[in-house]
C-alpha cells in the first residue's frame, strides 16, 4: 500500500507530493532488489529524471537518492536512467550547486559507470567536464575520491580513453596523484590510460612525469601507490630511450634501489625490472673498447632462460659501481626496520617475468 501510494503521488501529486513520494521511494528501495525492480516497471525511474532538471535543491537531492537506491544491484534499471537521459540533468555550473548535491551526483554516476556492454556511453563531454570541474574545485576529499572511483571505471573501457584524453583527464590525474589521500585511485585511472597510445602518450608529453611519479616511488606507508607508480613507468620507459634518460636525469636510479630492498613485494619486482634495464642500457653506452662486457640482450626485449643468473650479477655490479652511499643508509634503515636478514637476498635476487600487463 505505501508503494503504490508513493507512486501515485509521484506520477499526479503536487510538486510537494513528489518530492514526498521520492522520499520515501529511496526508502522502499532498500529493501530489496525486488522491490526495486517493480518500482521500475510502474515507471517511477522517469519521472524522478524529470526532477532533477528542478533549481529547488531539496526537491533535486530527494529525486537523486531515490535513482541511486533504485540503481543498486540492477543492471535493468540504471539503463533505463541512461535512456531517460540522466546525464543531460548533470549540472553544468559546479560553482551553482552545493556541496552535498554535488556528491549524491558522484555518488549516482559512479553506479551507472560500474556497468559495463551497454549501448550508452558515460564518457561524455557533459560528464567528464562535471568529473573534471569537481576534481579541479575546493570540493571534499569524499567527493573527489567518489569522482576518482568514476574516472576509473570510465579508463577501464578502452573505447572511453580518446574522450577522456582528449578532455585533460590525464593531467587532472596526474596532479591528484600527488596527494596521498586520492593518490591510489588517480593512479589505477592512469594504469588504464596509459596502456593506450593517446593515453601513453599524454603522459610522456606531461612537465609532471616522470618526477611526480618517482616521487611517489619514496612513500614507504603507500605500498599500494609505490607499486602502481612503478607500473607507469614501467610502461613509459619500455622500449623507449627518450624515456629511460627523462628518467635517469630525474634520479630514479637510487630511488629504484631503495624500493627494490624496502618495498612490497610487487614494488619489489617491478622496479628490479626497470633498474635492469638502465643497468642494461648503460652497459651498451660503454661500447666494445670500455672494459669487460656481460652478455646482455637488448632494451625490452623477450627475457632468455639465462637471465635470472645474469641478473644476479648484474645487480652486484650495479651496487658495487655506483650506488654504496645509498647502499650504506638504506642498509642502515633495513636493520632499523629488523629487514637485515633478509638485504642479501635482496640484493641478489632479480625478477625473470616480463612486463605484467
Amino acid at each position: 500500500m505505501a508503494l503504490q501510494k508513493s507512486v501515485k503521488r509521484l506520477h499526479f501529486g503536487s510538486w510537494e507530493e513528489k518530492e514526498m513520494a521520492a522520499k520515501a521511494i529511496e526508502k522502499l528501495a532498500q529493501e530489496d532488489v525486488k522491490v526495486r525492480k517493480l518500482m521500475a516497471e510502474l515507471g517511477v525511474i522517469h519521472m524522478l529524471v524529470s526532477m532533477v532538471d528542478t533549481e529547488v535543491v531539496g526537491r533535486r537531492l530527494a529525486a537523486i537518492k531515490a535513482l541511486i537506491e533504485l540503481a543498486d544491484g540492477t543492471f535493468t534499471n540504471k539503463e533505463l536512467m541512461l535512456e531517460a537521459g540522466i546525464l543531460s540533468k548533470l549540472p553544468k555550473d559546479i560553482d551553482a550547486v552545493d556541496d552535498q548535491t554535488r556528491h549524491e551526483f558522484a555518488e549516482l554516476l559512479l553506479s551507472l559507470s560500474s556497468i559495463s556492454n551497454t549501448p550508452f556511453s558515460l564518457a561524455k563531454t557533459e560528464v567528464l567536464q562535471f568529473l573534471i570541474a569537481i576534481l579541479e574545485s575546493a570540493t571534499s576529499i569524499e567527493t573527489k575520491e567518489t569522482c576518482l572511483g568514476v574516472a576509473c571505471n570510465l579508463s577501464a573501457v578502452l573505447e572511453n580513453a580518446r574522450p577522456l584524453v582528449s578532455n585533460g583527464t590525464v593531467h587532472t590525474l596526474l596532479k591528484l596523484s600527488s596527494f596521498k589521500e586520492l593518490s591510489e585511485k588517480a593512479l589505477a585511472a592512469l594504469g588504464h590510460l596509459v596502456l593506450t597510445l593517446m593515453g601513453k602518450k599524454a603522459m610522456e608529453d606531461s612537465s609532471m612525469v616522470p618526477e611526480s611519479l618517482i616521487e611517489i616511488l619514496t612513500w614507504e606507508n603507500k605500498p599500494k601507490c609505490q607499486e602502481l607508480s612503478a607500473y607507469i613507468l614501467m610502461i613509459l620507459a619500455h622500449q623507449s630511450s627518450t624515456q629511460r634518460d627523462k628518467m635517469s636525469k630525474a634520479g630514479i636510479v637510487p630511488v629504484l634501489l631503495e624500493v627494490s630492498l624496502l618495498g612490497s613485494p610487487l614494488a619489489q619486482k617491478r622496479a628490479m625490472k626497470l633498474l635492469q634495464w638502465f643497468k642494461d642500457e648503460r652497459q651498451a653506452k660503454m661500447g666494445p673498447h670500455s672494459g669487460p662486457q656481460t652478455a646482455r640482450i637488448a632494451i625490452g626485449s623477450p627475457l632468455h632462460p639465462r637471465e635470472a643468473q645474469e641478473g644476479k650479477k648484474m645487480m652486484k655490479n650495479l651496487v658495487k659501481q655506483s650506488l654504496h652511499k645509498n647502499m650504506e643508509m638504506i642498509t642502515r634503515r633495513a636493520n632499523a626496520a629488523g629487514d637485515s636478514s633478509n638485504l642479501k637476498s635482496l640484493v641478489l635476487s632479480t625478477s625473470s617475468k616480463s612486463l605484467p600487463y
